[in-house]
C-alpha cells in the first residue's frame, strides 16, 4: 500500500528542518520569540485549556485569532470554541484514514457527532481527503444506522470503538449482514479484546489520537506498533505540572504545537499522558511514535480539604538538586486523610524534606525516601488510593 504522501517517509533531518521553518513563521504570527531549533520550544510557556478559555472570553470568539479563513466554529466543554477552515484536509485526518486502508472505492459510515462538537467534521474531512464518500450518520439511532449501512452499502466505519459493536449486533438481530471491513476509530480506548472481536468479524480496526483543538496528533498503521506522529504537529512529552521534557521512554504529558496557520496553538497541553517510543514503525513511516493514551496528566487531588496539584509537586522537586522525582500518595486512616510523599533521592534523612513539603504542598505528610529510578514509570505524580464506595 502506498503512503498518503512523501512527507511520511522523509528523513528526520528533512522533517525537523521543515518543521522549524514553519514554526518560525508560526511564532512570528502569534508574537512569540523566535527559536533556533525545535528544542528551543522548551523556553516558551505551556498553553493550558484554562488559559485558552480565558483568552476566548476576553477576546471572543477565538481569543484574537483571525477568522477570515474560518468556516465553522464548534463548542467543547469549558466552554472552549474550536475553529475549522475550508482548506483541504484542515484537521489532517486523511493520513490516518489512508493508513486504515480506506480509499476512493469506499463508502464510510461516519458515526461521530456533527452537532456543536467537531468530531464529525474532523473525520468527514479526512474521509473526503482520500476520495471516499461519507454517510453523515452521527450518533445513536442504531436501527436507522443499520438500515443506512445496508441500503447504501457502507464498506467502512468511523466512530468511537464501542459503537461499531452496537451496530453490528443490531444488524444481526435484524437479519442483516453489513459490508464493513475497515474501521477508523477514536474518542475512546480500543481495548485489545474488542479489536480482536472486530477482527474475528472480518473488520480491521485502527485508532488515532486526536483532539478538538488540534485535530490529528498521532495514528496507528497496519503495523499496530505504537502511534505515528502526524506530520503537521510537533509533539513534546513533559513532566506533569511543568513544561520540562522527560527522558525518551518516560511517561509524561503530551504537549503539542500545531503548524496550522489558521489556528496556531503553541505548546498546547492536552492533559493526556503518553511516552515516546524508540525507533520507527515497520510500515515504513519514519516519524517518531508514541505509545498512545496512557491516562490523564491533571491529577489534582483534594487532601485534608486542600488541593494538591502536579505543579506543586514539580516545584518541590525543582527545589532539591538531588531529588529525581516525587510522588504524593493520598490514603485514608479511619475517617482521616493521610498524605505520604515518596521522594527519589540518595539522601537518607526524611527530615531534610519535611519543611520543603509543607512550604510547597501546604500540608504536612509522611516522607518516604526511595532510591532513584524506583518510582513507577506511569506519569503519576499524585496517586489517590482512597476508596469512595
Amino acid at each position: 500500500m502506498t503512503h498518503f504522501d512523501a512527507l511520511e517517509t522523509r528523513s528526520q533531518d528533512a522533517r525537523e528542518a521543515d518543521q522549524l521553518a514553519q514554526l518560525r513563521v508560526q511564532l512570528a504570527r502569534v508574537g512569540l520569540p523566535a527559536v533556533n531549533s525545535l528544542s528551543d520550544l522548551v523556553k516558551l510557556p505551556v498553553l493550558r485549556k484554562a488559559d485558552l478559555s480565558a483568552r476566548q472570553k476576553a477576546n471572543p470568539p477565538l481569543g484574537g485569532i483571525p477568522t477570515q479563513n474560518i468556516t465553522h466554529i464548534f463548542q467543547s466543554p469549558g466552554p472552549i470554541y474550536e475553529p475549522c477552515g475550508n482548506s483541504h484536509d484542515w484537521w489532517r485526518m486523511g493520513r490516518f484514514v489512508h493508513a486504515c486502508g480506506i480509499g476512493a472505492d469506499d463508502i464510510v459510515q461516519n458515526c461521530f457527532g456533527y452537532h456543536l462538537t467537531p468530531a464529525g467534521m474532523i473525520f468527514d474531512s479526512g474521509i473526503l481527503a482520500v476520495g471516499a464518500r461519507v454517510i453523515p450518520a452521527g450518533i445513536g439511532q442504531t436501527e436507522l444506522q443499520v438500515r443506512a449501512a445496508v441500503d447504501i452499502g457502507a464498506t467502512a466505519y468511523a466512530g468511537t470503538p464501542d459503537f461499531l459493536k452496537i451496530i453490528l449486533d443490531r444488524a444481526e438481530t435484524m437479519g442483516e449482514r453489513l459490508k464493513i471491513t475497515r474501521a477508523a476509530v477514536g474518542g475512546g480506548a480500543l481495548f485489545p479484546s474488542l479489536r480482536q472481536e472486530y477482527a474475528d468479524r472480518g473488520i480491521q480496526t485502527l485508532q488515532c489520537y486526536a483532539t478538538a483543538d488540534l485535530g490529528n496528533i498521532a495514528y496507528e498503521s497496519a503495523a499496530m506498533e505504537g502511534m505515528i506522529l502526524d506530520e503537521g504537529v510537533i509533539v513534546e512529552i513533559v513532566r506533569p505540572g511543568t513544561g520540562d521534557p522527560v527522558e525518551p521512554g518516560e511517561v509524561g504529558e503530551v504537549v503539542v504545537t500545531t503548524l496550522n496557520p489558521d489556528y496556531p496553538l503553541i505548546r498546547f497541553a492536552t492533559g493526556d499522558l503518553s511516552a515516546l517510543m524508540e525507533g520507527t514503525s515497520p510500515c515504513g513511516r519514519t516519524n517518531a511514535r508514541i505509545k498512545g493514551w496512557m491516562g490523564r496528566a491533571d491529577q489534582t487531588t483534594k487532601i485534608k480539604g486542600m488541593f494538591v496539584r502536579p505543579e506543586q509537586v514539580a516545584a518541590f522537586v525543582a527545589a532539591h538538586e538531588e531529588v529525581a522525582r516525587a510522588r504524593v500518595i493520598a490514603t485514608r486512616k479511619g475517617e482521616m486523610d493521610e498524605m505520604t510523599v515518596r521522594v527519589e533521592t540518595r539522601a537518607s534523612n526524611p527530615a531534610l524534606y519535611e519543611g520543603s513539603i509543607l512550604e510547597t504542598l501546604k500540608l504536612r505528610g509522611k516522607v518516604e525516601l526511595v532510591p532513584p529510578g524506583s518510582l513507577p514509570n506511569d506519569g503519576l505524580v499524585i496517586e489517590d488510593l482512597r476508596k469512595y464506595d
